[in-house]
């Protein structure tokens, strides 16, 4: 196993010599100058080697393993309209559908010259669309192992000429439990072939999952395991549960920011911080996993066009989502997971960026926030935040006036006039609450004297004396039965009275 560091200079994309069509769609891009895990990922790829690369997220590592596979694969290329001239060839796996949907989109973006096809399946959407497009033939299959695993089980996907794979967010993969997934997939691919393993943090289940199926890898690491990027201004501020709002508002609004994402940790949580940030005036959308497929892609769609401010999300969107030019993120939860909070704040300071990341910390994180310190390495320092006169509490709005008091926000008058039940009319100071007024003497609601006790009730309980003469269903019944004789042996039944009559 070979290891590199990244203490090598900056490199332009056009040291690399790329094939023609690969350098115009990368300039047409923006790339000039290469990221760290570009500049020794893409080398090694293309001399055909294993890599297992640990980057922080947000440094370009779609373009790390894209590129040098399009290149390789360009020996394959032909523009035939017979599917089998163009089988599987490179196999693409990643933990969520928003990012396999946003990597499928750069690989398209970095093969549209060529002849080379790529296609992306995920779950939550209809299998015959997919189908159609796997039934033509494709060269680069960019998928999540669930639905990967549908088609190869559906006979759609055929992976024995598979040249390349890559794990992407391998750690992910583990976390949410894809390992079986992973395991069945890889048994169908060829034992002779490039394994490319990216992850932003590198775990022990991690490097037994690469020492499983690399062969010989060269490992990248250019920055410190779980570090979070430089260029990303941290804060955290201890604020209670109900002043985190408030808190949000002003940080907005002291800082004119447009955009950010919002991170809670439950789906429930979600949904109802973003109905509530509605309500107060803020274009918010909502994303986390109950919400299906084509409702997560538009709600990406519309933050993506700056449609709307916020985008509230659970974890789903923490990992790898590559929008451009996000100020920040406000994590309104702690994670439970401290490494989530690396890939959470990952989401702004992209590409050399600045960006700024804003956790609010309750009194019951304190051992969340510990979890964070060992794994950045880093002492956090709890900020308090004051809040402005002219930012409106949020606590305060929705309250119902209960006609005791009343706030002296907004008022205009410096006296009110106070009806009274009485009819009169009284002056009262406009201090925010009502003074004390003259009432009314009150009525005697004393209890009337009880009324004399009736002797009866005071007697002890007794008993009905038994009646002299047997009732006339008894009656009735002996002169019908009286000339039979009853042996003394058998105890004669209870007699009980009928309510109708026997025949």
């Amino acid at each position: 196993m070979t290891d590199l560091t990244s203490d090598t200079l900056p490199m332009a994309f056009a040291q690399l010599q790329l094939a023609a069509p690969l350098a115009r769609a990368v300039a047409e891009m923006g790339y000039e100058s290469m990221t760290p895990i570009q500049a020794q990922a893409i080398p090694v790829v293309l001399q055909g080697r294993d890599v297992m690369g640990a980057a922080q997220t947000g440094t370009g590592k779609t373009a790390a393993f894209s590129l040098p596979l399009l290149q390789r694969m360009l020996k394959h290329e032909n523009s035939s309209t017979s599917p089998a001239r163009h089988p599987v060839r490179a196999l693409v796996l990643l933990p969520t559908r928003e990012l396999a949907d946003q990597v499928a989109q750069q690989i398209k973006l970095y093969a549209k010259y060529t002849n080379l096809r790529s296609a992306v399946v995920f779950g939550g959407m209809d299998m015959k669309p997919q189908t159609l497009e796997l039934k033509k033939g494709v060269e680069v299959l960019v998928a999540t192992p669930g639905r990967l695993l549908d088609h190869i089980e559906a006979k759609n996907a055929v992976l024995n000429q598979v040249e390349y794979v890559v794990l992407d967010e391998a750690d992910r993969m583990l976390d949410i439990g894809f390992l079986p997934d992973l395991q069945r997939i890889l048994s169908y691919l060829p034992k002779q072939r490039i394994t490319l393993l990216f992850s932003a943090t590198f775990s022990p289940e991690i490097k037994r999952l690469a020492s499983s199926y690399l062969q010989d890898p060269v490992t990248i690491e250019v920055a410190r395991s779980n570090a979070t990027a430089s260029t990303v201004e941290q804060h955290f501020y201890s604020v209670g549960d109900d002043d985190k709002r408030h808190a949000l508002h002003q940080i907005l609004k002291q800082r004119d920011m447009k955009q950010a994402f919002v991170f809670v940790n439950s789906k429930l949580g979600c949904a109802r911080l973003a109905r509530s940030l509605e309500r107060e005036g803020l274009k918010t959308t909502a994303l986390h996993g109950d919400k299906s497929q084509d409702e997560r892609l538009k709600a990406l769609d519309s933050f993506k066009k700056g449609e709307v401010d916020l985008l509230v999300c659970t974890d789903v969107a923490a990992r790898g989502l590559d929008i451009k030019d996000v100020p920040a993120v406000f994590n309104f939860d702690v994670p439970f997971n401290a490494e989530d909070y690396v890939h959470r704040i990952g989401r702004t300071g992209r590409a050399g960026a600045s960006g700024l990341a804003v956790t609010f910390v309750s009194k019951s994180d304190a051992r969340l926030v510990g979890d964070i310190e060992k794994l950045i390495k880093s002492k956090i320092e709890l900020e308090a935040i004051e809040f402005d006169e002219d930012v409106p509490d949020i606590r305060k709005q929705g309250r119902i006036n209960d006609g005791r008091r009343m706030y002296a926000e907004g008022a205009q008058d410096d006296s009110r006039q106070v009806r009274h039940r009485s009819g009169a009319m009284h002056d009262v100071a406009h201090e925010g609450q009502y003074a004390r007024q003259e009432r009314p003497p009150r009525r005697n609601y004393s209890r009337p004297a009880p009324a004399p006790r009736d002797p009866f009730f005071d007697k002890p309980y007794e008993p009905a004396p038994a009646p002299e003469t047997p009732p006339s269903w008894e009656a009735a019944t002996a002169v019908r039965h009286g000339a039979r004789s009853i042996s003394a042996n058998i105890k004669p039944k209870r007699r009980v009275a009928a309510l109708f009559k026997s025949a």
